[in-house]
Parts: C-alpha cells; sequence; structure tokens
C-alpha cells in the first residue's frame, strides 16, 4: 500500500499542497483531479522522490519515500514516472526506446516484451521508426511503453493521454488500464479529463486550495457532487434552487414551475445540448432534437 501522511510542501514561501493524506492499495488506480495549478504535477513529483517535503512522509508498504536530501539518484526502483515532458532517445527507434532498460542476456525475452509493449500502446507499424519523426502523441506513447518495460510495482501518470489524438485515445486507454490491472500495477494518474478516470479508476481525490477537498470512488463524487468545482469536471450542469443538477437530469415536461427559454443548441451526438434562460440565469438541458431560439419550455428534475 502506498500512504501519504500529513504531507505539506512548498515552492519558496508559496503553499502548494498542505496536510494531505490518503491511502493506495497495491493494484488499485487512483485518480488525482484538479484545476490548473491546483498542484497534480507537483503531487506526483513529491511522490516519486523529485523534492525534499516540508512536513509528511510517504511510504509504499514499509519503505519510505525520500526526496534529493537523501538519494543521488531521484525515483525508487520500485517506481515510474512519466511526465508531460518525454525523455526519449530521439536518433533510435521507438523499439530501443522502449526495450532501453531490458537486460540484452535474454534476446529473445527481449524481443518478445517489446513487442507485447508496442502492441499495448498500438505503435506495432512504428517500431523501426527513428523517435524524432514522430508527432507529439506518438512519443508520448512511447514514453508509457517504456516506463511499464519492466513491470515496476507503482506507475505515475501526469496528463498520460494529453498529446494523443481522438482516433486513438480510447483503445489506448482500454488497452493500458486493462493491461496494468492485469499485471497489479498500482497506477496514479493526474488529470484534467474524466474520460481517463471514469471508468478506470477505483479512487480519486479532488484538489483545491491545497488542500484535498473530496475524495471517493468516480461514482459516488459524480452521483453527489459536493460543489460547482466537482460537477464541473464530469458535465455540464445548473444550480437551481441551491440544488447541483446535470444538464441530463432535466427534462421537457408540459408543466412545471422551471419555465426556459431557449437560446441556442449545440449538436452532441447522440443529443442536442440546450442553453436556455430562466430570467437573467443560463440553465442548461439535453434533448433528442434542437430546439428553436426563443422557444419557451418547461423542465423538471428526472427522478
Amino acid at each position: 500500500m502506498l500512504q501519504v501522511k500529513n504531507l505539506t510542501f512548498s515552492y519558496d514561501t508559496a503553499p502548494v499542497l498542505k496536510n494531505l493524506s490518503f491511502d493506495v492499495a497495491a493494484g488499485n488506480h487512483f485518480a488525482i483531479i484538479g484545476e490548473s495549478g491546483s498542484g497534480k504535477s507537483t503531487l506526483l513529483k513529491l511522490l516519486y522522490g523529485t523534492y525534499d517535503l516540508n512536513e509528511g512522509q510517504i511510504f509504499w508498504k514499509d519503505q519510505e519515500v525520500l526526496g534529493p536530501k537523501f538519494n543521488l539518484i531521484i525515483g525508487p526502483e520500485f517506481m515510474k514516472y512519466v511526465a508531460q515532458e518525454f525523455d526519449l532517445m530521439p536518433f533510435t527507434s521507438v523499439a530501443e526506446n522502449i526495450g532501453e532498460y531490458l537486460s540484452n542476456f535474454f534476446p529473445e525475452k527481449k524481443k518478445e516484451r517489446t513487442q507485447e509493449l508496442l502492441n499495448v500502446v498500438e505503435l506495432e507499424a512504428f517500431a523501426d521508426t527513428k523517435v524524432k519523426l514522430l508527432s507529439g502523441g506518438q512519443k508520448q506513447r512511447v514514453a508509457i511503453a517504456r516506463a511499464i518495460a519492466k513491470q515496476p510495482e507503482i506507475l505515475l501518470l501526469d496528463e498520460p493521454f494529453s498529446h494523443i489524438d481522438n482516433f486513438k485515445k480510447q483503445s489506448l486507454r482500454r488497452n493500458l488500464f486493462a493491461y496494468l490491472k492485469e499485471k497489479n500495477i498500482t497506477c496514479i494518474v493526474a488529470t484534467h479529463d474524466k474520460e481517463d478516470v471514469m471508468a478506470f479508476s477505483d479512487d480519486m481525490i479532488v484538489i483545491h486550495d491545497h488542500k484535498i477537498m473530496a475524495q471517493g470512488t468516480p461514482k459516488a463524487l459524480y452521483q453527489n457532487p459536493e460543489n460547482k468545482l466537482i460537477a464541473a469536471f464530469f458535465n455540464e450542469f445548473n444550480l437551481i434552487d441551491g440544488q447541483l443538477i446535470y444538464a441530463h437530469q432535466l427534462q421537457v415536461v408540459p408543466k412545471s414551475k422551471l419555465k426556459v427559454t431557449v437560446n441556442k443548441s449545440y449538436y452532441k451526438g447522440p443529443f442536442y445540448l440546450i442553453e436556455g434562460l430562466a430570467g437573467q440565469d443560463k440553465v442548461f438541458f439535453e434533448h433528442k432534437r434542437a430546439l428553436e431560439k426563443g422557444t419557451e419550455v418547461c423542465l423538471e428534475k428526472v427522478i
């Protein structure tokens, strides 16, 4: 188990994180979410031992994770970290980058392992391509594959799919997280994208104002958002009579107290997101078809 106890950290005098405590069970997937600048990336770096803590401790099982004051080389052997900047070898091939840290004493095993990882990140066709010729998204996939080559006990991922286009992103998420579960690799992801965590995380924390604002499963936080920040992470929402209501929870009915005048209709594929006005307040709801601007409808929450 990874244990974070009363972690506090600041750059110079500017506080970044205050008194954070949480546990991550071995093999679980854990998400860190929050606004830009909330400290998500800094927390990953602290877990990796990049910086020394001002206060608190980090343990993996019985081993304490310590910073540069205690280690000449940062990052414990059992942990790998994939940052938003990729430290790859540009003039060698994708396969050579992935297999960089695999033993050359067993060439067949190295080849098999490299091929396995090429499959996981869907780069089979680029095995012999030099990294300098790849796109940013392809480089990100190489970095992920290289990080898991020696099957670490913990994998830290900072916005792991941010450079990857939507044509590959969906299948890559499924492949990678299924592989990590199969290999019992603990995974901690810092992200701003709900699609990275909704279907794949066992637990998550929301960081705001230097602290943990909320913690729970994605389902629990989604179904019972404590505030606007959490609701906004998951979906379009409304604040009506002090209650947070997602756009999909409102439906058009013949008569209700909530009357809305349609302003815009946004095509979303299986539905339209309708923006309306209730007095001066914007209200968002989903509908099966576009509605003409100026149309007045009545809404109520779906039970």
